[in-house]
């Protein structure tokens, strides 16, 4: 399991760490018992087998082909915590443990199987793999995402040499996305989430594939959204970025909370664990 930790980071190289003196605001986002269960349909190992019984779903499936059992595979089991403006909230685990899952419900992207959220705002969710069109420039790519941010076409044009110079594009800017790095779609990806300052930001992993230049700048502008009474959400398998870029975290292990606390301590926690030191089951709740 030590994959999920990024050692590939010199200190030297770290962004600086944000700040952990500023005072909360109100709640930003309220996650109340939640649980995501996803229905696979097919035989397989593990999870609820639910055989297809009733009347309308025999009407439903005749003249289809036998899909076999559906099997209810819990991603997200009965988490629950308050995010409030101001902070930087990480969320550790392995892989398959549940946090994309957990960030995109938050997002609205996935219905709850049971359980509420509560968000003051509609949040942005900002991932390696949101939607570009690879076949359109960069130039294009701005507009179309500025649009679907809410903003006017004027305004978007005024902000496109800002989001190339953020993403460090140069004379990329007006050749197709297909011929980018990931690296450079990355910068791109999150320089257009950040057009505007968004009361809620979810970060998936978008700063994977930046260079510790950008990390530190990716991490300034982080800050400047916190100053701002913003909430950020940031999913990693770099211990060394969360501590940086966060004053909180949240471990999730399996769909379960484990530990919810200050981030150092409980980077500490999931560190142990998966250089198994320690087992899942003594990272306590945090308060």
């Amino acid at each position: 399991m030590t994959e999920d930790i990024d050692y590939e980071i010199d200190p030297e190289n770290l962004p600086d760490r944000v700040a952990r003196d500023k005072p909360l605001g109100a709640p930003s986002v309220v996650v109340d018992d939640l649980h995501i269960t996803y229905r696979v349909f097919g035989a397989r190992r593990g999870g609820t087998t639910k055989q297809r019984s009733s009347l309308w779903d025999k009407m439903v499936s005749l003249g289809r082909p036998d899909t076999g059992p559906i099997t209810e595979v819990p991603a997200v089991r009965g988490v629950s915590f308050v995010a409030h403006h101001g902070e930087s909230i990480g969320i550790l685990g392995t892989n398959g443990s549940g946090k994309s899952t957990l960030l995109r419900a938050v997002a609205g992207l996935l219905p709850p199987s049971s359980g509420r959220v509560f968000t003051s705002a509609e949040p942005e969710l900002l991932g390696v793999n949101a939607a570009m069109l690879p076949r359109l420039t960069g130039e294009r790519n701005i507009m179309i995402g500025g649009l679907a941010l809410g903003l006017g076409t004027k305004e978007v044009k005024e902000n496109i040499p800002g989001v190339a110079e953020f993403a460090e594009l140069g004379d990329f800017l007006y050749l197709p996305m297909s011929s980018y790095s990931s690296g450079m779609a990355s910068r791109l990806r999150f320089a257009i989430s950040t057009i505007r300052t968004p009361e809620i930001l979810m970060i998936d992993e978008a700063l994977a594939t930046g260079d510790a230049s950008f990390r530190k700048k990716s991490t300034k502008r982080i800050e400047e959204i916190r100053a701002q009474a913003g909430t950020v959400f940031f999913v990693s398998h770099s211990l060394a970025s969360v501590r940086a870029m966060c004053t909180r975290a949240l471990w999730i292990d399996k769909g379960v909370l484990i530990a919810d606390g200050d981030v150092d301590e409980v980077a500490d926690l999931y560190h142990a664990y998966v250089e198994g030191r320690t087992d899942a089951s003594s990272g306590a709740k945090l308060k």
